[in-house]
């Protein structure tokens, strides 16, 4: 009998799907995000077609997705692997702290139901498991994949069109192999791309090397420490990467009239007033990820900044994979000023994803006006409320999870106009007290396509523990 690879038995309970591939029910090519795999956390790892010599890569905690039973994936992988017509094709191997698993071109049920090293590169995705079944996101080990040569029709990447709408390659990026959501909407966000990189280590340097609207690419190293109130203007075009350890304290980041702007691994502390990071005055296309935000809860609620700010008039804004945590007030979406309510109709587009909430009062975010899309958020142990629709605001939720939290989602905010909700049924609310919604549910979804990216809610808190917040950039 023919081996085939068909994926028919799959069963969905709602929308658990990964975030980096969306398998068809009859075979396993699929409509997938473009994700580009990387070697290390400084630079995006590429094969090229002609290559003879197995190149070596490395499997970052945050783009391997749980898909079924013992299985795991990665997607895509830079060159197509096996299909139904060469189900041997691929040179792929997987290894597990150095040594090699397999055997290779298993059937996708046998990888699911017996595990135990099995694995498949089919398409332009790897499925996997570990030698001893446990999960590769919380045991510590590490795991890497060699490709030699290539296979029959592979390209470094999935053609453009395989791509849901709102995802792209990260080619801004040194952390998170994929961009989705509202900052790749109606254009993209690179940042810097193609600038030539400086590394910062005093406030005077890095308020000069993130100035200006020029391509730039800003390395911080160790701690640098403001005033307390001490803006920094960022301008447009602008890659701002922590290495490890990097820390900003006691400054607020000032995105003013700007667009194309990522910011990436940084720590944040201590930022007095307002915002550690405002996005305000039309600026647009911004990506904030991997960073880690906190004040302290000993000074009380009007002491400390927000942790991010997206204000009067502000669009397509991407906030991803970050630690908030241990202070009052979090993420504002929106204002009530005379001047915003204009400004503000038809603009602050933000999508929230993998963020990891705990000791906060509330605002996991508030919205104020605007369309946010939040998927795959763990709030823990706040003891205020959650997520916030105020002022017409509209908030999708896909597949969150809320422990221990006071009131997970709300519109009856101190008798402020009411905002609306979708998607409120997809989520998990664990020892949590009661929704307190007062206008009819929403069936509003966001514009870009995204059931390909979600990780099943029961998964999330592990997902986004293992993955949130800073991480190695030497």
């Amino acid at each position: 009998m023919q081996k085939t690879k068909s994926l028919k038995k799959m069963t969905f309970g709602s929308l658990a799907l990964s975030t980096f591939l969306l398998i068809g029910s009859c075979s396993k090519n699929a409509d997938q995000p473009v994700t580009v795999p990387i070697n290390d956390l400084n630079s995006q790892a590429s094969l090229a077609t002609t290559a003879t010599a197995p190149t070596v890569y490395t499997m970052d905690v945050s783009s391997i997705r749980k898909d079924e039973g013992y299985s795991y994936k990665v997607s895509p992988i830079p060159v197509n692997g096996d299909s139904n017509e060469q189900p041997t094709v691929s040179t792929l191997k997987v290894y597990e702290n150095g040594v090699a698993l397999g055997p290779a071109h298993s059937v996708h049920a046998d990888i699911r139901d017996l595990g135990k090293g099995r694995f498949s590169h089919w398409s332009n995705g790897l499925y996997f498991s570990t030698s001893d079944n446990s999960s590769p996101l919380t045991n510590g080990r590490k795991y890497t994949y060699t490709l030699t040569g290539t296979a029959s029709s592979g390209t470094t990447t999935p053609p453009a069109s395989s791509a849901p709408a709102g995802s792209a390659p990260a080619t801004g990026s040194v952390l998170s192999t994929v961009l989705t959501g509202y900052a790749n909407v109606n254009g993209t966000t690179t940042g810097g791309k193609g600038a030539t990189a400086v590394t910062v280590t005093t406030l005077a340097a890095f308020k000069s090397a993130v100035a200006g609207s020029k391509a730039k690419i800003v390395y911080v190293s160790g701690t640098i420490t403001g005033a307390g109130l001490d803006p920094v203007y960022v301008g447009s075009n602008t890659t701002i990467i922590g290495k490890t350890g990097a820390v900003l304290k006691g400054m607020n980041l000032y995105l003013f009239t700007v667009s194309n702007v990522i910011i990436q691994n940084v720590t944040f502390r201590n930022y007095v007033t307002e915002c550690g990071i405002y996005v305000k005055f039309q600026s647009h296309h911004v990506w904030i990820d991997h960073c880690d935000f906190a004040t302290d809860r000993s000074h009380g609620w009007d002491y400390w900044g927000k942790d991010i700010g997206v204000a009067e008039g502000s669009d397509y804004v991407t906030i991803s994979w970050n630690k908030f945590h241990d202070t009052y007030l979090s993420v504002l979406i929106g204002s009530v000023t005379s001047d915003a309510v204009a400004a503000n109709t038809g603009k602050l587009h933000v999508t929230m994803h993998h963020n990891y909430w705990y000791n906060i009062a509330e605002r996991e975010p508030t919205l104020v006006f605007g369309s946010i899309h939040m998927y795959n958020n763990y709030h823990l142990n706040n003891d205020g409320y959650s997520i916030g629709a105020r002022y017409g605001g509209m908030v999708r939720t896909d597949n969150e999870y809320f422990s221990g939290c006071k009131k997970p989602l709300t519109t009856n905010l101190d008798g402020d106009p009411v905002g609306y909700f979708s998607g409120t049924s997809t989520n998990i609310y664990s020892n949590c007290g009661a929704n307190n919604i007062t206008t009819t549910l929403s069936s509003w979804v966001p514009s870009y396509s995204y059931s390909s990216l979600l990780d099943a809610a029961a998964n999330v808190p592990a997902v986004v523990t293992a993955g949130a917040g800073v991480k190695t950039v030497n």
